[in-house]
């Protein structure tokens, strides 16, 4: 039929989200509808899996499963008219929350920047010192090299009798 039938009741939807230091942000069950949201401190790559589970056997169940992923990141990812009706909140408490709110962003943009930079030195730094071996190892084998070209020929000229 290449249609989508509605989630059955009986598979579970288990979340689990990791962020780069493999610590747990979120480990979830939901039924065969839900949302889930995360905050993350740290920056790069996170892991989200997604893992699907029956209450029941289903080994012959031959419907089909979408699961929709509707990710938001940054600073557009609260709905602030939303928030200030649940909470009832004044013009002036919903513009303070969004300022303290971008303030936060900035933080962590300067903390990530930060990171990068000291990534960044640190490349630097052993990038320089793997020339600078590279340099002494070049220099040591030319000078060997010389030295044995002097004795190969000094060899070979007493062995002709020209010196």
């Amino acid at each position: 039929m290449e249609k989508y039938q509605p989630s059955p009741q009986w598979i579970n939807l288990f979340v689990f989200v990791k962020d780069p230091e493999n610590k747990n942000l979120l480990a979830r069950q939901y039924g065969p509808r839900g949302s889930f949201t995360f905050t993350s401190q740290s920056p790069g790559e996170h892991q989200i899996c997604l893992h699907l589970e029956s209450i029941r056997f289903a080994l012959f169940y031959d419907g089909k499963l979408a699961i929709h992923l509707d990710m938001q990141l940054g600073e557009h990812t609260n709905d602030y008219t939303e928030l200030a009706a649940n909470d009832k909140l004044t013009l002036l408490h919903l513009r303070i929350q969004q300022l303290v709110e971008q303030v936060e962003k900035i933080q962590k943009e300067q903390e990530y920047q930060r990171w990068r930079e000291e990534r960044f030195r640190q490349t630097s730094e052993s990038t320089n010192q793997r020339v600078l071996w590279w340099f002494i190892l070049q220099t040591f084998i030319l000078v060997a090299t010389g030295i044995w070209q002097m004795q190969h020929l000094k060899s070979f000229f007493k062995a002709k009798k020209l010196v």
